[in-house]
């Protein structure tokens, strides 16, 4: 959105967050116009409120760190980011200017669901229609995934039957340079259970620029027809090497992959499921081609 003809309000909460993003080549001698700064409490109705009042749009997009960097996320921190997810909204419905909210919440509010009987002829298809069990991510300490589902559908809730137009994305484990070392705890929660990802055809990555280009995408088309959920990823990890390259990407110890046998082998290379994109690569080819017919159309005689 910074580099794009909106006018662009960040807000934070910490103020780590904002000396980072001052680093950035646009808060530096060469900043851009229409960019400004602003500190807010996610917790603070009236701090949200006071920071949203004049925008048009919020998109929020939710950072919680563990400050110890072990964990990664834990069961306290889904609960905060399901209060912070309901406060947000809560405060756009009540600032008169906002008439559109884009959330940004995780692919794996999508794939964590009990299992399903073996032997399925066909893979079944993981797309936006698809929820988390909150039971199973509970019972099996997916932390991350349960604060990503359970704060995606507290967004929801608190938007329904208000006069907010609310669409949410779901990343797959962002990557690319630059935001593994600064984003190194979400992806180390984002990739516990991965084996058991990897193995369903479930673990998918996506790089940072095409979840912004997707956030913007999403957001103009919020005039037209885009509403609901959108899935984003650009690739299927299907190998166990790759996921180890992964974890050496991501600066993480690569952990060794489990035994090897033939029924892993034959689980890897038919997954039960299979990811679907399609509603959000539909949205952003077609916005993309009314942008370049929009420049084509310009006339200078």
């Amino acid at each position: 959105m910074c580099y794009s003809p909106f006018m662009v309000q960040n807000e934070f909460a910490e103020l780590e967050d904002l000396d980072k993003l001052r680093e950035m080549e646009m808060f530096r001698e060469n900043g851009r116009d229409g960019v400004w700064t602003v500190m807010a409490n996610v917790m603070d109705p009236e701090s949200l409120h006071r920071a949203f009042n004049g925008c048009v749009g919020v998109f929020h997009t939710s950072s919680l760190v563990d400050p110890g960097g072990i964990s990664g996320y834990t069961k306290h921190m889904a609960s905060l980011e399901t209060k912070a997810a309901e406060r947000v909204v809560e405060a756009c419905v009540r600032t008169e200017s906002v008439r559109k909210c884009v959330f940004t919440s995780s692919l794996l509010a999508c794939v964590w669901r009990q299992s399903y009987p073996q032997h399925r002829r066909f893979p079944t298809t993981v797309d936006e229609n698809c929820w988390s069990d909150e039971t199973f991510c509970r019972d099996n300490k997916l932390w991350f995934a349960l604060g990503k589902t359970m704060a995606e559908k507290a967004a929801w809730r608190a938007a329904r039957g208000r006069d907010l137009k609310l669409v949410t994305i779901c990343p797959a484990l962002v990557t690319g340079p630059g935001f593994r070392r600064r984003n190194s705890t979400p992806s180390i929660a984002y990739l516990k259970g991965a084996h058991a990802m990897v193995a369903e055809g479930l673990l998918a990555t996506t790089d940072v620029e095409q979840v912004a280009e997707a956030h913007v995408r999403v957001y103009e088309a919020m005039n037209g027809t885009a509403g609901g959920r959108y899935i984003c990823y650009d690739h299927i990890v299907r190998r166990a090497e790759e996921f180890v390259e992964l974890e050496l990407q991501l600066g993480l110890q690569a952990r060794a992959p489990p035994p090897h046998d033939e029924q892993a082998a034959t689980a890897i290379a038919t997954p039960s499921f299979e990811l679907c994109n399609r509603k959000l690569t539909r949205l952003v080819s077609s916005r993309r081609r009314c942008t370049h017919d929009a420049y084509l159309s310009v006339s200078y005689d």
